[in-house]
């Protein structure tokens, strides 16, 4: 038993003042990260046209250049910045929370 108390005596570690200041600045680099990321990723989802091609879908599919160069095309391009905003996003929110956790800050040693 005075194992388990001597544990967990050693889980709890009060926070310096250089500790807090270090917590606070990475938080604060990680949210303005995450926030510029999420602008980013709105503003490409905005400028995207849609779609749907609305009524000229029923006339069946025709084939152009465009649709034969997709693949350089404006349109997928911003679809792969989109993509890759969104996992920047996602990279981000995940790093951030396990930032989070105490023992990452040396609370478990």
């Amino acid at each position: 038993m005075p194992d388990m108390i001597s544990f967990m005596n050693s889980l709890w570690v009060v926070p310096t003042a250089e500790f807090y200041t270090t917590y606070q600045i990475v938080c604060l680099i990680l949210l303005a990260a995450m926030a510029v990321g999420a602008i980013v990723a709105i503003i490409i989802v905005l400028f995207q046209p849609g779609n749907s091609t609305g009524i000229d879908a029923l006339g069946g599919s025709s084939e152009t250049f465009f649709g034969k160069n997709k693949g350089r095309s404006l349109e997928s391009k911003m679809k792969r910045w989109t993509a890759i905003s969104l996992i920047v996003l996602t990279v981000f929110s995940i790093v951030f929370f396990i930032l989070q956790i105490e023992a990452v800050w040396g609370g478990g040693a």
